[in-house]
Formats: C-alpha cells, structure tokens, sequence
C-alpha cells in the first residue's frame, strides 16, 4: 500500500488508516486469513506482486495498458474525477501526428503491438461502446478515405456512427456545427436536420462531422462550419 492519500490511504500513530485500509480489512476478513500491512512506492507496487513479496495492490492504481499487460485488476470499486486540462485540439493535425509517428515504427514492433492481448482486454472510456465504435470506425476512414478506398465498415455500423455524430451531439466534441443544415448520405438511406444541403458518402459525411478534412469534390455543399 502507498498511504500518501488521505483519507484514502494514510498512516495514523503507525496505523494504516482510510478507505483502502478499510477495504482490505474486510477483504481479508471475508477470506479468513491474517493482514500484514506493507508500506510501498508506486513503482515497487507491480514488481513486488510479480515477484510473490505481497499478495495484492491495495493502492487506488488507475487502469493503464501497460499495468494490464502485467497483472488482472479487480472491478473498479470508485471513481474518480480527475481529468487533464489542454488546449483546443485539432484533431486533423494530431491524428497526421500520431499517423506520422506510428509510422516511423519498425514493422515487428507494429505488429506486435496490432497482436498484443492488451488491446484484446480494453475497456472503452467515457463513451462506452458507442465511443470506442466511432473511434474505430472514424481512424479506418482516416486511412481509407485519401486512399481512395471504400469504406471497411457496413452500412449499420457507419448508421450508427453517423447518429451518435449528428443527433446524438457527437459532432461539437470536434468544433463542428451543424444547426440549420441538411446532412444526406447519397450511399445509404441516412439523413439529418433540415436547411441547406451537404450530401456526400456516408464515411465522407462522418468525417466532416468530426471536422477531418476531406478530398475535394467528395462533399457537396457548403462545408460545416466551426462552432
């Protein structure tokens, strides 16, 4: 345990106090077996499970890839808001970052990492399933749509995308407004709003509503403008 967070973990008197204190007691407790308390640093925590020195972190560890590549976590028992303030994002230039760093990657290690059971094991963030489908579908067409290529995803899935973007609010996360405007798919039977028209593709319109910029003469209509 790393008792440096009261009242969630601290020392009292040379006593483990807090939640988690509390939280282990009972779980020992409901296992019948004794409690031994061993103070620790956060980067001691995992190598000393790993190497048998205590039997579990009872320390308000955060879910990471990296720490769940390397032991099983409980299901949580707290949430916490903690979150990280930053500038408004472009989201064009960082996926172009993000795209130009993966790429400077060697082979095996993208395949390694394409292959690794972390990605098999995610949990989806705030967004839950709706979020994690628009964040795969959304980075294919990111892939496919200056390629020239067609679209990898279905007509259901790239539907369900386009309602969670348009009337399901999805779109203002990336700074786009779409009110008085007509959105029409000319490649499946899906339409939004009413106004001026903007008809394109169905992944070309799910693009323009997370603000990507899209291949000339692709779109017609007035673009989407910013909120």
């Amino acid at each position: 345990m790393v008792p440096d967070y009261a009242p969630v973990a601290f020392v009292e008197n040379g006593e483990f106090k807090g939640v988690e204190a509390d939280l282990a007691r009972q779980l020992t407790a409901d296992y019948g077996v004794q409690i031994e308390f061993v103070e620790s640093r956060v980067d001691e925590l995992i190598p000393a499970l790993q190497a048998g020195q205590i039997d579990v972190i009872m320390s308000g560890m955060s879910e990471t890839f990296d720490r769940k590549a390397q032991v099983d976590f409980c299901d949580s028992y707290k949430e916490v808001g903690q979150m990280a303030l930053v500038r408004k994002v472009d989201f064009t230039r960082l996926s172009d970052e993000v795209a130009s760093r993966d790429a400077s990657l060697p082979v095996d290690e993208l395949v390694a990492n394409l292959r690794s059971s972390v990605m098999q094991r995610w949990t989806p963030p705030g967004g839950g399933y709706h979020g994690a489908l628009n964040h795969v579908v959304i980075h294919g067409l990111d892939v496919t749509a200056p390629l020239g290529a067609s679209r990898c995803s279905p007509d259901e899935t790239i539907r369900v995308v386009l309602d969670d973007l348009a009337a399901g609010g999805g779109h203002t996360r990336f700074g786009v407004a779409i009110d008085g405007r007509h959105l029409q798919a000319s490649d499946l039977d899906w339409s939004h709003g009413s106004g001026p028209v903007l008809r394109g593709a169905a992944g070309d319109l799910a693009l323009a509503l997370c603000g990507r910029a899209v291949p000339a003469g692709r779109l017609r209509g007035d673009p989407l403008p910013r909120s």
